[in-house]
């Protein structure tokens, strides 16, 4: 009997900066069972990223480029940059029969959705609004202005919850990594 060609999953990642989706992302890469796509921005690299790794560092110029040649599966512009997904290295791990994790916001999550009707989006939701506020707080990063906007963001952002397939609460990584796992075990 032949054997039978396995296709992989899509899954995206979404939810409200702050969430943890990064770091359930590290946790995911150590388990081995998963294709990372590595997005393409126009944001500058911050300390400790290194381009092909953390994202593709591109100008404006080849970023437009690259929309203007349907290269992207999605792309969006948050936070004052653009941000995009590389369609070919995707679907290239998806015929290959690897599962592969794109974190992304909503936007673009609307976008594969739209074009990958078979995509399982994944929504990965705070425990509060409260936790949300105190995780973007501890971080250190944005100053308080900042922190506000991205809160109210956030506010829009758990509002779209009901348009994935499911929703994890982020109360302990290893909880949405070991539920992530089971998805992708799941038959097609």
């Amino acid at each position: 009997m032949k054997a039978v060609a396995r296709i992989g999953k899509l899954f995206v990642l979404s939810g409200p900066g702050g969430v943890g989706k990064s770091t359930i992302v590290q946790e995911l890469r150590k388990l081995n069972d998963f294709y990372f796509s590595v997005s393409a921005t126009t944001r500058k690299p911050r300390q400790g990223e290194i381009d092909g790794v953390a994202y593709h560092f591109v100008s404006e110029e080849k970023f437009q480029s690259m929309i203007d040649e349907e290269r992207f599966l999605e792309w969006a512009d948050f936070a004052g940059s653009r941000y995009g997904t590389p369609k070919e290295p995707v679907m290239s791990a998806i015929a290959q029969g690897k599962n592969v994790i794109l974190e992304i916001e909503i936007q673009g999550a609307r976008q594969v959705k739209k074009a990958m009707p078979d995509a399982v989006m994944v929504f990965i939701s705070p425990p509060s609004l409260e936790d949300l506020l105190s995780r973007m707080e501890n971080r250190g990063t944005d100053e308080p202005e900042r922190i506000a906007a991205r809160l109210a963001l956030a506010r829009e952002e758990m509002a779209a919850a009901g348009e994935f397939d499911h929703i994890l609460v982020n109360h302990r990584v290893g909880e949405v990594v070991d539920s992530l796992v089971s998805l992708a075990a799941l038959p097609h």
